[in-house]
């Protein structure tokens, strides 16, 4: 059976004589779909076909199988628990540019061309290109007109026999990466002697010489680059040595390695410390989870839940070493990229060679070579956020998800998944621990680790290993600054008195700040005072954040649409146009303006477009070649800066008021998670939080990093109103351009939906919609919902998914 891109099912195919014994579970091979042919991966050797007429495999595309076992069984997995298509989710298993479509090759029919009559200007620009270039693939047609639909005139010469076309498999977009390298190949003695009569002229004979004496000197096999820079030589003064049986050349395989630079640059050693009595526990239940695992016994996953500066990380660290130890490999998870420098730079320290990095910033080359190299069982530890989670390890022993609460580890584009669900899952089948770290756990993590679904394991205190500070630094006081009472006292400034006074000391003091603010750009809408017109997205219908960067422009965060900012309104002609609202640019502006002599980093998603520039940010910052750092959320994860003694959150109140069941559980889990940030040195520190609503209950909890008590409060808010964790849901969403035609289709799901319900008996499953959404139109597509509620939502949609409709299970968002 093979399972083929994009398709919700498995194919039966079989294998000619001569593959016959040669493939093997998990090899990609090609194959024909209907007039194509394509990829697909083989998922079973079944012993008969599920059907009688079975097309043939026609090639095997890789020697070695590009997913494991456990990894398809982790696919049938998810594609059953999502309802995506498998074929889809297989695609998150292969590296960018290995599971590609067929192309289509076109050929010219020599001489049936000139008999052809009334042809089209686009028939005769084909015919031309293909006689001049000769056969062509259809993507390299594609280059040669844009915007322009030529497959239907090439569909029109195919049958009048002036083209021919073949379905073939694109080229790669990504190789294996090669240098070539010269060594000697006799015995120093044999090539001095040879060194006379090597060119016919002076200067052929000296280059080659010169090139010959160099590789005496090395014996090893070196670069050919470094011969040419030492030498003087040319390729072919090298290729005639080796004719002569002098030296060999030879190419070799490199991996391109993100991190070789980073080891090359050097890493301070790990150090070692004395675990304290709660780490000493915690590790006692982790060392027992593996000798359970190696006895075959199944082990639930384990809930680390450890405040801030609690020591997670060394407990990861040493769960890796015990994986390595049995044989095994770790996947270490963290939410965002941002993460991964800091993380990586840890393990390798004390796994130097051994780690691999995987996420989107890579090239795909880099991300191809470590996808073999972990393939190969070449790495010890992959570290990368959610789609390093589908590095094909031979045998993982431990899967971590650091900052397990987070929403990047769900997937919201198709196909929808949580990774750390999957996690779990794919801990169970490959018989290995997982490790679920967080300082703030979801409701739902923390009540399984409750109901005994997962091992709960707590670090209730920091700990600290600078040689100034006695005991643990405890948590930093949070004060909050009631902003209500700095208007009321004239202060019309984004910065409390308070805060203010606060950096001024911190500057003095030469320590660091940090900033935080959960919105990015200078204003959050753009209006005209006199009407009233608010500057909308076109596509999108959602205000136009206003960015100073770059020149005064409008930017939609959700389609990317820009603009320049008007000098009149577009409604009624007035000049008076005005921003209003908090971004993270204003902060920064403003920050300059009352203290110029501080040095300022912003880090939020327009600073750091490039590739790298997490690393280059947070590493300026770690070593105080800056004073305050303003971001976003990327600020709230996990970062570890000992020179951080204030944290000043300008808005703490964003998102608290959303239309959303799960809006409280975020605000509350980013606010203390960026109060972690502070006071985790002998310096201590502290967090001032400025909000407009200082008596609502989850900035009360955030204040006193009170995790119990927001955690009884939203799960009995969650018990009253029937959501997770005592339902699943499952959210549909339709999309169009004609909002009539989108509003009566969610109409007429919602009521199939009801009849179903009704008919089946599911009367504990509740139907929510249909409604718009809360963003009623993205990239000029209406948008409609309907939510399902009940013990097991899912099963109400198996077998008769609805066509043309996402759907999301287990949603960490209703927006």
């Amino acid at each position: 059976m093979i399972n083929l891109p994009l398709i919700a099912k498995k194919y039966d195919y079989h294998l000619p004589p001569e593959l016959e014994g040669l493939a093997a579970v998990g090899q990609l091979v090609r194959v024909p779909f209907g007039a194509r042919h394509v990829q697909g991966v083989v998922t079973e050797l079944p012993g008969q076909p599920a059907v009688a007429d079975t097309k043939p495999v026609l090639e095997l595309l890789d020697p070695e199988p590009v997913m494991t076992a456990v990894q398809i069984g982790l696919a049938d997995w998810m594609a059953a628990e999502t309802l995506a298509p498998l074929g889809a989710i297989v695609g998150l298993f292969l590296p960018p540019g290995l599971g590609q479509q067929a192309d289509t090759l076109y050929t010219l029919a020599s001489g049936r061309a000139t008999r052809l009559e009334k042809i089209g200007k686009v028939q005769t620009r084909l015919l031309s290109l293909l006689e001049g270039r000769g056969p062509l693939r259809g993507r390299q047609i594609d280059r040669h007109f844009r915007q322009v639909d030529w497959r239907a005139s090439a569909e029109w010469l195919v049958k009048r026999g002036a083209l021919g076309k073949q379905a073939v498999l694109p080229e790669p977009r990504v190789r294996p990466k090669f240098i070539r390298v010269a060594q000697l190949a006799v015995p120093p003695e044999a090539a001095w002697a040879a060194m006379l009569g090597l060119g016919s002229t002076a200067a052929t004979q000296e280059r080659r010489a010169a090139a010959l004496a160099c590789l005496v000197r090395e014996l090893e096999e070196v670069n050919v680059s470094w011969v040419y820079a030492e030498s003087g030589c040319k390729l072919s003064d090298l290729q005639e040595l080796a004719e002569r049986g002098l030296i060999v050349l030879r190419e070799n395989q490199v991996w391109r390695d993100p991190l070789e630079k980073v080891e090359k640059k050097g890493l301070d050693p790990h150090p070692e410390f004395d675990l304290t009595a709660s780490q000493a526990r915690a590790w006692e239940a982790i060392t027992n989870g593996f000798q359970e695992l190696a006895s075959g016994r199944p082990l639930a996953p384990m809930l680390l839940h450890g405040v801030t500066g609690s020591g997670k990380t060394e407990l990861y660290l040493r769960a890796a070493a015990e994986a390595i130890r049995c044989g095994r490999q770790a996947l270490v998870l963290v939410p965002e990229i941002a993460l991964t420098p800091q993380t990586v730079r840890r393990f390798l320290a004390c796994f130097p060679g051994q780690v691999g990095l995987i996420h989107s910033r890579l090239s795909e080359g880099e991300r191809y070579d470590t996808w073999r190299r972990a393939r190969a069982g070449l790495l010890k530890v992959i570290i990368g956020p959610r789609s390093a989670l589908f590095a094909p390890l031979p045998n993982p022993g431990l899967i971590v998800l650091d900052e397990c609460h987070d929403g990047s580890y769900y997937q919201s584009e198709p196909p929808f998944y949580q990774a750390a669900t999957a996690a779990q899952s794919y801990a169970r089948m490959a018989g290995a621990l997982c490790l679920l770290g967080s300082a703030t756990p979801s409701v739902t993590q923390r009540w399984e680790s409750q109901a005994g679904v997962s091992i709960y394991l707590e670090l209730p205190q920091r700990i600290s290993h600078d040689d100034d500070l006695q005991g643990s630094p405890g948590l930093p006081p949070v004060s909050v600054v009631d902003m209500r009472a700095e208007l009321k006292a004239g202060n019309r400034s984004i910065f409390s008195l308070a805060l203010s006074d606060a950096l001024q000391a911190t500057l003095e003091r030469e320590e660091q700040a940090i900033l935080f603010l959960n919105r990015r750009g200078t204003a959050t809408y753009v209006f005209c005072r006199d009407c009233g017109q608010s500057l909308t997205c076109p596509r999108c219908d959602t205000p136009l954040t206003f960015h100073v960067q770059d020149g005064e422009r409008l930017e939609c965060h959700h389609c990317g649409y820009t603009r320049q900012k008007p000098v009149k309104c577009p409604a009624c002609g007035s000049t008076q146009i005005r921003e209003y609202g908090l971004g993270s640019e204003r902060v920064e502006a403003e920050l300059e303006t009352l203290f110029p002599e501080a040095r300022i980093l912003r880090w939020d998603w327009e600073t750091t477009r490039q590739k790298e520039a997490h690393e280059i940010i947070l590493s300026h910052f770690a070593s105080h070649r800056a004073d305050v750092l303003v971001g976003t959320q990327m600020l709230a994860k996990g970062l570890d800066l000992p020179l951080v003694t204030l944290v000043g959150m300008v808005l703490a109140e964003v998102g608290l008021n959303l239309p959303d069941p799960f809006a409280e559980e975020r605000v509350f889990q980013v606010l203390t998670q960026v109060a972690g940030r502070a006071g985790r040195s002998a310096r201590g520190g502290r967090v001032l939080l400025q909000t407009f609503q200082p008596d609502h209950p989850i900035i009360a909890a955030a204040t006193g990093h009170d995790y119990a008590g927001f955690y009884q409060r939203a799960l009995a808010s969650r018990r009253e109103l029937g959501y997770p964790p005592f339902s699943r849901l499952v959210r549909l969403e339709i999309r169009h351009r004609d909002a009539p035609q989108v509003e009566a289709q969610a109409r007429a799901l919602a009521d199939q939906l009801q009849d179903w319900i009704e008919a089946g008996e599911r009367r504990q499953t509740d139907l929510i919609g249909p409604v718009p959404c809360f963003y009623a139109r993205l990239r000029g597509e209406y948008r409609w919902q309907i939510v399902l509620r009940g013990p097991d939502p899912l099963s109400l949609l198996r077998g008769r998914l609805p066509e043309g409709w996402r759907v999301e299970v287990d949603p960490i968002s209703l927006l």
